[in-house]
């Protein structure tokens, strides 16, 4: 009998690398999503004959207990969440609703429907914040600088309560910056590489951007999923730092994203203070070892190759959209 698993957030980055690579193991994956008016369901599209879609939203309790009840899931995986840092600040309440109380509401409908269910919940490298330590691992003190950062502080810690409290197979992943070329384009990451399509197809000429000097500990989305699925698969559940222990600048990343078309970021990068956090986040960095150790896990793409694969999906999905005549 194939396992089964049910992916909260399965329209997003992570979900969609999540489902591919549970798919490629003989999994039936299920995911879940929220009913709106329209579906976001771009980044899975490739993959709506080979997965189920089940209804339900973090906000509503019952929804998630039916959820449970229809996938009979073996594994869960909550990758949803009000994901964007800066959106965070201007919905506080909602971030909370969703990032913090709403992981309490899954791993009660786990517990109510079956125990036995191993969960995995993304925590995030934003809890870390104001950093105590160089680099971070699962033991450096949080210090959120975001609301954001502050529900996930929230959801990490419920997760350890349940898993302690009530012995469910409850993992975290304290997940440094993933990106790829489906990353949301308000990520700056992703807005870099668009930008630099954009500038480099005769588009654009300028580029605007927040804080050049903040770093971060940059890897590939598709990378990490597969440190997800290697926590549930463990005989014990634990919570795991992964990253890959390198860190770059937004300078940095925007410098190697120009280089990938011959340009010079210095001619077309502009400092826009509108970008600028209300409260910065200097520096994150991880220490992976626990993660190396344990799940035998390792980043397998470099910075500069990731830099790389999404300019170049950025310039052939523009270069087909002008091709075409652009849109509209």
């Amino acid at each position: 009998m194939s396992k089964r698993a049910l992916i909260t957030g399965i329209t997003g980055q992570d979900g969609s690398y999540l489902a591919e690579l549970l798919l490629e193991k003989g999994y039936e994956v299920f995911g879940l999503t929220r009913r709106s008016s329209t579906e976001n369901v771009e980044r899975i599209g490739h993959l709506l004959g080979r997965i189920e879609i089940v209804q339900g939203d973090l906000l509503d309790s019952v929804s998630l207990v039916r959820a449970l009840q229809e996938a009979r899931p073996h594994e869960v995986y909550n990758l949803a969440a009000m994901s964007f840092v800066p959106t965070s600040w201007h919905q506080p309440v909602l971030t909370g609703e969703f990032t913090a109380l709403g992981v309490t509401r899954l791993l009660d409908a786990v517990r109510a429907v079956d125990p036995s269910v191993r969960l995995y919940q993304a925590s995030s490298s934003e809890m870390f914040g104001r950093v105590r330590q160089t680099p971070q691992d699962e033991l450096t003190p949080f210090h959120p600088r975001s609301p954001y950062g502050v529900a996930k502080v929230y959801g990490h810690y419920i997760t350890v309560n349940y898993r302690e409290s009530y012995g469910l197979f409850a993992c975290s992943g304290i997940l440094f910056n993933h990106e790829s070329p489906r990353r949301g384009h308000e990520f700056v990451t992703r807005k870099i590489t668009d930008g630099v399509a954009r500038i480099a197809l005769g588009l654009a000429d300028t580029l605007s951007l927040g804080n050049l000097d903040a770093k971060r500990d940059w890897g590939h989305a598709r990378d990490y999923v597969n440190a997800m699925w290697l926590m549930l698969q463990q005989d014990q559940p634990d919570d795991y730092v992964v990253g890959t222990g390198v860190a770059h600048s937004v300078r940095e990343f925007a410098a190697a994203a120009f280089a990938a078309v011959g340009l010079d970021y210095r001619d077309h990068v502009r400092v826009d203070e509108r970008f600028l956090r209300p409260a910065e986040v200097d520096l994150l960095l991880a220490d992976p070892s626990k993660a190396l150790a344990r799940l035998g896990w390792a980043p397998r793409t470099s910075f500069e190759e990731l830099v790389r694969e999404m300019v170049e999906h950025d310039l052939a999905r523009l270069g087909r959209r002008d091709g075409a005549a652009a849109e509209g």
